[in-house]
């Protein structure tokens, strides 16, 4: 069965209850696309968690962690901006760590990362963008 994106509602939920946002490959880069979309998660009240290997020290304000195992507190979304071919990858980390959801943003797509976070419990987004849809969908109502 082909995979399906949470409907709008569910996924309105889903960022209503999102807890931390651990965001793997965010780059300390202002003008990268990772920085904006957690810059603007973090300007509309979410607590972002950066996740990046190759950087130390902090991204916006927030301690790096290397890896998902690495961040001492409960991760609710694992939003990722990495290439598709390292997502299952990430999937299984996801689920080693109990994060509740693994969102991959707007073009990166793994069917095999949705199945490892599916059947690790996880509900999975595909291919959108986290900030287009907090914008559509909730707006400021998070402050």
């Amino acid at each position: 069965m082909a995979f399906e994106n949470p409907s709008r509602e569910e996924i309105k939920e889903i960022l209503e209850n999102a807890g931390n946002i651990a965001v793997v490959g965010l780059s300390d880069k202002t003008d990268r696309t990772s920085y904006m979309v957690a810059q603007a998660m973090q300007s509309n009240g979410y607590r972002i968690v950066p996740v990046n290997p190759v950087v130390q020290g902090q991204i916006l304000g927030e301690q790096v962690y290397a890896a998902l195992a690495d961040v001492p507190e409960p991760i609710g979304i694992v939003n990722v901006f990495r290439r598709s071919e390292y997502t299952p990858e990430v999937a299984r980390e996801a689920v080693a760590v109990g994060a509740k959801v693994l969102w991959l943003q707007q073009g990166i797509i793994s069917e095999e990362a949705a199945k490892i976070a599916e059947e690790g419990g996880l509900k999975v987004i595909m291919d959108r963008c986290i900030k287009v849809e907090d914008s559509i969908l909730l707006g400021k109502s998070r402050q």
